[in-house]
């Protein structure tokens, strides 16, 4: 059933007209005037106008004009039905976007056969722009997951390739701290020995000692040593969080901890979250709750966590360069980070919040769009959230959603199911 607008001025041909379509299974409007026909057709836009051109005030020539500058009516077809047979009208009647002509009097075969071809042609014409519309959202959707795996690819293999670097060094810093601990506790036996057993030492050995300092080192040296052990063990714990960061789950999901992936992800942006001459250091306050292991694509959702982060580190980035450093130190850069478990929903939840300059309801409601971003050219692709919208939903089944208020704040939450 199709929705048919008339429009003419003569009553007859409107009612003609009208029992002809309504016999025909149409949904009919009848429109008297142009500017009857604009508020119709502005109002609820009909599948296909059958349009009279000679009428008082506006004639439909303008009628048809103004429609296809309206994009809410641009698309709809208009049959003009007149009395006018002249080959300049007609083609005038085409050139203000027309679809059809057919000159009164007019044979009802004739006029039921051109709206049926109309009709279909308009029916096959949305099926088509439905068809493409489709290819084109399933060629972004192509894009968008390779784009995600070629930016995942990248970082991961660059940080595994770092942390696996740092794997022998450390192993063997490591063994030889362990080792010159030994050897050293072996070298103060022996020279506490040697001081017990001879305590009167000659003038050169005596001054020597006194000259290197000799008690402050069997002192020190053994702290030293300690000291370096322990910044063995911190570069190690870094080595671990990169790999946790960067581990290979591209095949089948696994069952990995949220708060070791916000915590990797933190250290990979370690330096960004340090002071400046321009401001302080931002500010991380965590509230991590107990929460299960669950089943996901840790990689992936570490991408999403280091995508959100690094936004708002931009955002305070962008907010230092309009405030001196004094008003900065007043009111401190802040990023909280929450998770916890929602036992009604059998899902957990991670929130990630800032302090910031906020969003206003515009940029809100095309955060997550592709390729929208409210960075300058160049500093921004405005795919990352759109990943992030599609790893969250998509891939893990789970819900991302933003909230935000101008120059108070932005948190991102995101539901993640326990078990998929």
């Amino acid at each position: 059933m199709s929705d048919l607008l008339i429009v003419d001025d003569t009553p007859n041909n409107l009612r003609l007209l009208m029992n002809l379509m309504v016999d025909q299974g149409h949904d009919v409007r009848t429109a008297t005037s142009g500017k009857m026909a604009l508020r119709s057709a502005q109002a609820s836009s009909p599948d296909l106008i059958l349009l009279d051109i000679n009428m008082p005030n506006m004639d439909g020539y303008e009628v048809c004009q103004l429609l296809k500058a309206d994009p809410r009516t641009e698309t709809v077809p208009v049959i003009f039905l007149s009395a006018l047979s002249d080959s300049m009208d007609k083609v005038r009647a085409f050139e203000v976007g027309g679809i059809d002509y057919v000159t009164k009097p007019f044979q009802i075969e004739e006029v039921l056969m051109r709206v049926k071809t109309q009709l279909d042609l308009q029916q096959m014409r949305k099926q088509l722009e439905s068809q493409l519309k489709d290819r084109n959202n399933q060629l972004n959707q192509a894009q968008l997951q390779l784009l995600q795996q070629e930016k995942m690819a990248s970082l991961g293999n660059l940080v595994a390739g770092i942390a696996h670097e740092l794997n022998n060094p450390i192993g063997f810093l490591s063994v030889s701290v362990r080792n010159a601990q030994g050897f050293l506790e072996d070298i103060l036996c022996h020279l506490f020995l040697y001081q017990e057993h001879y305590p009167q030492t000659v003038e050169p050995i005596q001054v020597n000692a006194e000259d290197i300092d000799l008690d402050f080192l069997q002192e020190d040296f053994p702290k030293m040593l300690k000291s370096m052990e322990s910044a063995m063990n911190r570069i190690r714990e870094i080595s671990t969080s990169l790999r946790i960061f960067s581990r290979g789950d591209k095949e089948k999901k696994i069952y990995a901890a949220l708060n070791e992936g916000l915590e990797s992800t933190l250290l990979i942006l370690k330096y960004r979250l340090k002071g400046s001459d321009s401001r302080p250091a931002i500010v991380i306050k965590r509230e991590y709750d107990e929460i299960p292991d669950i089943e996901c694509f840790p990689g992936q959702l570490n991408q999403v966590f280091m995508n959100i982060l690094a936004n708002a580190i931009d955002m305070f980035d962008e907010a230092a360069d309009s405030l001196s450093i004094e008003e900065l130190r007043e009111t401190p850069q802040v990023l909280t980070i929450k998770t916890g478990v929602l036992l009604d929903q059998q899902s957990v939840e991670v929130q990630i919040g800032d302090n910031g300059l906020g969003m206003t309801e515009a940029v809100k409601e095309k955060i997550f769009d592709r390729h929208f971003t409210t960075k300058e050219v160049g500093k921004g692709t405005g795919l990352g959230l759109a990943i992030a919208q599609r790893i969250i939903a998509e891939t893990h089944g789970g819900r991302l959603k933003v909230l935000s208020q101008v120059n108070q704040g932005t948190t991102f939450h995101i539901y993640l199911p326990i078990s998929s």
